[in-house]
């Protein structure tokens, strides 16, 4: 059974690396929680490496710049691992193909400096989704007579999302994890790019060895995050340690977000099969 820590501090000596999720533990889509930054880079003096970890399907380039808007300090994190980064991979061993790309316009750098050639969904080899065209009024049920035309002719599809809602604000938007499951409802093919799949998190366990010059053992990473099924699913599939934030996109099934109930967040770990380590309202060193 996991419980609440009011302080990060009193669990951080046993780790050296975090894997930290972004939306919903660093910011909310629209601003920082500096709490959370402070407890990082507190982190990071003590001699730790913070990478962050996130489904934005995006370069983590591009990722660094909407941290800047939002006022996340660099001081924070030593590097950032995004699925973008792992989409555009896959992408790069498909140059030969034609892609149909199944999201906003926000997401194209994805694709940016590779020699892609587009296409309809009616003649595209294989499909990359990094979202819905417009979150903002778009559900997934808006996109089932697309869907039954990628199932009808077989296309493959890259997801580079696996999220299912993310918050913007005080609002709840579907992601691109949405549209994949959907068509993998279907019978359609998905592999899935973000958390809580391993290639995200090999990559970003490379990126702290790299960084420390040698790997950490596993039990000496904790990942950080809000979602059960990709932050705390991804790091028990792997083997680490994980800590799960009260405050973001599960905060109204436990009772809230300024009384969370320690019995309902229990019994959603037990259904989902995950322990953390332990459990806070919002990251604070």
């Amino acid at each position: 059974m996991s419980d609440f820590i009011e302080r990060f501090a009193t669990v951080a000596g046993d780790y050296d690396v975090l894997l930290c999720d972004v939306w919903g533990v660093m910011h909310n889509g629209l601003a920082a929680y500096a709490p959370a930054c402070e407890a990082l880079m507190r982190f990071r003096a003590s001699g730790g490496t913070a990478i962050l970890i996130t489904n934005a399907p995006r370069p983590g380039t591009a990722v660094v710049r909407a941290l800047d808007r939002f006022g996340v300090p660099h001081d924070a994190y030593d590097a950032i691992t995004s699925s973008g980064d792992v989409t555009r991979a896959i992408v790069e061993t498909r140059l030969n193909e034609t892609v149909f790309h199944l999201g906003p316009q926000r997401d194209l750098p994805i694709f940016a400096g590779l020699d892609v050639t587009f296409a309809p969904v009616e003649r595209a080899d294989y499909v990359v989704c990094s979202g819905l065209f417009d979150d903002t009024v778009e559900t997934p049920d808006s996109y089932r007579e697309m869907l039954a035309v990628m199932r009808g002719r077989s296309l493959f599809m890259v997801c580079a999302n696996p999220d299912i809602v993310v918050e913007r604000g005080e609002t709840l938007v579907y992601c691109a994890g949405a549209l994949a499951e959907a068509y993998a409802a279907r019978g359609g093919e998905v592999l899935y790019c973000g958390k809580p799949h391993a290639p995200i998190y090999q990559a970003a366990l490379a990126r702290a060895a790299a960084l420390r010059g040698a790997a950490a053992p596993l039990s000496r990473v904790l990942a950080i995050g809000d979602s059960v099924r990709t932050d705390l699913k991804g790091a028990a599939a792997i083997g680490l340690d994980s800590l799960f934030v009260t405050s973001g996109i599960h905060a109204e099934e436990f009772g809230g977000r300024a009384a969370p109930d320690l019995k309902a967040l229990n019994a959603i770990f037990a259904a989902a099969g995950v322990a953390p380590k332990a459990i806070m309202r919002g990251l604070v060193w």
